[in-house]
């Protein structure tokens, strides 16, 4: 079988996309009735958002804050329960150091299996100067403003709509809240297995990280780990290069990388990158990845060298062949030296598929509807990992429905509050025709 590379996939999917029924090219897309009165109660629920907004914002919920993300899910369950909602909580083993995750069900009927993801903590932990929601006009700054508190409301408040105006009548919609996508727990199976679970019940997936009027996601790069290992003869540095010593540790890591470098780089959307690096003549590894220390004199060949490092890449297929690739540039050494590479999974690709695709075409619909212009695919290759990624095997899926923002993970985080009606009214009618189609 060949398999295409993913941006060729991207571009069928494109094709494919182009099938699906549309208005003829001179009628402008328009709401029906119905779903201009969800709109309206969307827009009349500004204030009630933005301060249920503040509330979230205010609590801190940064991944390793377990108390934190644990309240952030209460605060939410008690509106989904309002709103009929089945609600529990999934606790992760002690051992993960993670709160654990939200998930709801609200089962209305024949009709669609809706899945709505978001994520409830931030990488602001508890002693971050950055805590309090802040709002000036029509913007508002604060940790996880735009990543992704603002993405949880959107979930809320256009389910509210939908049951303020009748129109939440049909179909399952399921909700599920992770506690630890910015520091994913480890094993996936344990942290993500639940997610994966829901998600194979669901007919349609759609996430709420921070969204464009433009654009949305119907693909992604995966992302990976991996750790390099370098071992040389420890000796007085006039016998380098010699039979026996041999090139040492630090030449051996030179060549591996600039062989990647130069043999690995070159396909569409993969890349990877060496982020830490400490090597001479002795290296003092922790738990932590990023934090590694060496010690060595400049007349002692090195003994050991370690890196750290991550790869991104398009599909599953680019992946392997990228890791085949290392391997075998890893198992040629140097005279007296040794050197082996690990590989750490994280997020698989998000692949473009042709109901995605149809997803979005909808989704543009609404949005020029609503005056704010066409959607159309951001690059899968300049989009970072998300969880939509652990359940897009398994059903078609959309990302990039939350909150108009930026700044994210920084001190200057925010977002556009008169453009979260947007995000949010669009939604609303995204779901009533996904509950009520024909209608």
């Amino acid at each position: 079988m060949t398999v295409k590379p993913a941006h060729l996939l991207f571009a069928t999917a494109l094709s494919a996309a182009a099938t699906v029924p549309a208005m003829a090219a001179d009628t402008k897309p328009s709401l029906s009735p119905e779903e201009q009165a969800i709109v309206q109660k969307v827009y009349a629920d500004y204030e009630s958002q933005v301060s249920f907004l503040e509330k979230l914002v205010n609590i801190n919920s940064g991944t390793r804050n377990l108390p934190g993300v644990k309240k952030v899910g209460a605060t939410l369950a008690a509106e989904f329960n309002q709103l009929g909602f089945k609600t529990h909580w999934i606790d992760m083993p002690k051992e993960m150091d993670r709160a654990g995750h939200l998930s709801g069900e609200l089962a209305l009927g024949k009709g669609k299996k809706i899945l709505l993801m978001g994520h409830m903590d931030t990488v602001f932990p508890k002693d971050s100067p950055f805590q309090t929601f802040r709002r000036d006009g029509d913007m508002a700054y604060g940790p996880g403003t735009a990543d992704m508190k603002s993405g949880d409301v959107v979930i809320l408040y256009a389910l509210k709509a939908l049951k303020a105006t009748g129109h939440l009548d049909a179909g399952t919609i399921r909700v599920f809240f992770t506690g630890d996508e910015e520091s994913t727990g480890k094993p996936l199976s344990v942290s993500r297995g639940p997610l994966i679970d829901v998600a194979k019940e669901s007919d349609i997936a759609l996430n709420f990280e921070g969204s464009s009027s433009g654009e949305a996601v119907v693909g992604r790069r995966g992302a990976s780990g991996w750790s390099l290992e370098v071992t040389g003869k420890r000796a007085h540095s006039s016998g380098v290069f010699s039979p026996d010593v041999g090139a040492g540790a630090i030449f051996e890591t030179a060549r591996i990388l600039n062989a990647f470098y130069n043999d690995v780089r070159g396909p569409h959307g993969l890349t990877f990158n060496p982020g830490v690096i400490a090597g001479g003549t002795y290296v003092k590894q922790g738990e932590n990845r990023a934090a590694q220390s060496a010690y060595g004199k400049d007349n002692v060949v090195a003994q050991k060298v370690v890196v750290n490092g991550g790869l991104r890449f398009m599909s599953k297929e680019q992946k392997e062949a990228a890791r085949a690739k290392m391997r075998e540039i890893v198992a040629k050494h140097l005279p007296v030296t040794d050197a082996k590479i690990s590989f750490e999974d994280s997020y698989p690709a998000m692949q473009v598929r042709p109901e995605s695709m149809a997803l979005l075409h909808e989704l543009s619909d609404i949005t020029e509807a609503l005056g704010a212009g066409k959607v159309t695919p951001f690059p899968p290759e300049k989009r970072g990992a998300a969880d939509v990624s652990f359940v897009a095997p398994y059903l078609p899926s959309m990302d990039g429905l939350g909150g108009f923002g930026g700044g994210d993970h920084t001190p200057q985080e925010w977002l556009n509050l008169e453009k979260q009606k947007l995000a949010t009214a669009r939604i609303a009618v995204l779901l009533y025709r996904l509950l009520h189609p024909g209608q």
